[in-house]
């Protein structure tokens, strides 16, 4: 669990894969609800490829980890790490906070698990059914 003192009652269980979703059109992650600035850990040891904003997930921090997985941590509030930095399990990466399109929503973390390495079985039929072998359900690896 990345956000430090969150458990099952701060996100919705059905949340990942959720349709329709915004201009997303489907729901690639889970969103972890939490008081605003509350620490954001890294979820696995690995290297932090960029930190930084973008449009849609806002302020943003993306990590390497093992297995060529990339962990997506997004609308953060602050920043607390830098592009190429190594982190490790629990390493603090940012705070919860509501920037970019989830301006006005209540402060979250998005998070999501790509993999580079395609899980073929995972592909459905639901909507961008195809793009579901990249993308791990990340409540699956949640702790609490």
């Amino acid at each position: 669990m990345p956000v430090i003192g969150a458990s099952k009652s701060d996100y919705n269980p059905k949340s990942f894969w959720h349709f329709p979703w915004g201009k997303s059109v489907t729901h690639k992650g889970v969103d972890i609800f939490a008081k605003k600035g509350t620490e954001i850990h890294s979820s696995t040891s690995g290297m932090v490829l960029y930190s930084g904003t973008i449009s849609m997930g806002g302020n943003f921090v993306l990590v390497l980890g093992p297995k060529w997985r990339l962990h997506y941590y997004a609308h953060l509030d602050e920043l607390k790490t830098s592009t190429f930095t190594l982190v490790s399990k629990n390493s603090v990466v940012g705070t919860v906070g509501s920037s970019d399109n989830a301006i006005g929503k209540a402060p979250h973390l998005h998070y999501s698990i790509v993999t580079l390495l395609p899980y073929i079985w995972k592909i459905d039929n639901d909507r961008q059914g195809w793009k579901k072998m990249f993308y791990l359900n990340p409540i699956e690896f949640f702790e609490n």
